[in-house]
């Protein structure tokens, strides 16, 4: 190692020691936030019985996406015996890794009695989605975990190639798995006009590609120019180019559903209105505006430089967030119950209300307690994502 090389590496590892101790700070924070959620109670977030999913459900569709694109983004490439990405593997599998510890997180986060947790597997209903998330998020984290060390014992000749191969091919199909049950949970809602779809698991996957690939994009370029790791811009560009492609399919899945709720006489026209003009429209548009300017970035070889990657990868990674705010905060604006006319003096969220107030002004917007604990668990992620760069070989082999 050279003199310069030297001192770049050390550059980057002051870097990675900075990054956790500021994730450990935020954590904590966040951690003293939910300290005095369970204290006062879940009345102190915004959710209500007519929004019972909030800022911490969002966040672990959210999140769940993050950690299948950079597990997919990993394993696709050793599962079909392709060439991959230049020695990003390892990295792409440990933001995953950080990223489930984050959606486990959130759903913790709003459970609002986290003690209670042990009654999910003693009084377990097998037939909820629910519960068919629980127990595949728990396979995904155990699994990426093993897939890292197989990759680290396969570079040390501790882990045959064959047998590589084979945890990769699971991993990938337990990475489209994990998504695909996460669209379920909202999917399989009859009750519900924007959810109850075919297309959403298919959807829900396209969704995870980009924002993997983005968050993969976004770490390969962070963690060069400090120094972590060197890798050749072609790798990067490769990325970008699938990132387009992934952008544009999921863009497609958005107009099959638009088109599907919006058609003349169809019964979803309102929530299109919501989503292009109503109070969803910023997420809406964009969601768009951003999805479009990461395809050009991606596409045009000018604009192919690493900062600009990077922020492709960013507009990429909030394009989708956008998508999640509007598919969970949407799904609860159009009432899903129809009162009889004798129902109407009762209360639904005011005493003094009735059933058509309580309907109106129904958007939901996150308290700061739920910013702070979120930003918490965000925190967290980002410490397992630092402390894995600062104790694990994570970088290539040939480094």
């Amino acid at each position: 190692m050279t003199e310069t090389t030297a001192a770049v590496a050390a550059k980057g590892g002051k870097g990675v020691t900075a990054g956790i101790i500021i994730a450990a700070i935020v954590a904590a924070i966040g951690i003293a936030l939910w300290v005095v959620q369970m204290s006062g109670g879940m009345i102190q977030t915004a959710m209500r019985n007519l929004d019972s999913w909030g800022l911490y459900i969002t966040m672990f569709m959210f999140f769940v996406g993050l950690s299948a694109g950079g597990l997919i983004i990993s394993s696709v490439p050793k599962a079909f015996g392709i060439k991959g990405f230049g020695g990003i593997s390892k990295v792409a599998v440990m933001t995953s890794i950080a990223a489930t510890v984050g959606a486990i997180g959130f759903v913790v986060v709003d459970m609002g009695q986290p003690l209670r947790v042990w009654e999910l597997f003693v009084y377990s209903n097998l037939g909820s989605p629910l519960m068919w998330d629980i127990i595949v998020l728990m396979v995904y984290l155990i699994l990426s975990c093993v897939y890292l060390w197989a990759q680290i014992a396969s570079e040390r000749g501790k882990v045959s190639h064959a047998a590589l191969r084979v945890i990769s091919v699971v991993a990938l199909v337990c990475a489209v798995m994990v998504h695909s049950v996460t669209a379920w949970i909202f999917g399989l809602q009859q009750s519900h006009e924007m959810w109850h779809t075919a297309l959403l698991a298919p959807w829900f996957v396209s969704s995870a590609l980009v924002c993997g690939t983005g968050l993969v994009i976004c770490a390969a370029v962070a963690l060069r120019a400090a120094g972590y790791l060197t890798w050749e811009q072609a790798n990067l560009v490769k990325l970008a180019k699938l990132l387009a492609v992934f952008l544009l399919v999921d863009l497609y899945f958005f107009g099959c559903d638009l088109l599907t709720e919006g058609f003349p006489a169809a019964s979803g026209a309102e929530i299109v209105s919501m989503l292009v003009s109503g109070p969803l429209a910023p997420f809406f548009w964009g969601e768009i505006v951003l999805s479009v300017l990461a395809v050009i970035i991606c596409v045009v070889p000018q604009l192919r430089t690493s900062p600009l990657l990077a922020a492709a990868g960013i507009a990429a990674i909030l394009a989708i967030f956008c998508k999640r705010v509007q598919l969970l905060v949407g799904g609860f604006q159009v009432a899903n119950i129809d009162w009889p006319a004798v129902l109407t003096p009762y209360t639904v969220t005011d005493w003094e209300g009735n059933m058509a107030q309580a309907y109106q002004g129904l958007v939901y917007w996150p308290t700061p307690i739920e910013f702070g604990i979120a930003l918490g668990v965000v925190g967290l992620s980002f410490l397992v994502f630092f402390l894995g760069l600062k104790l694990l070989p994570l970088k290539p082999a040939d480094e």
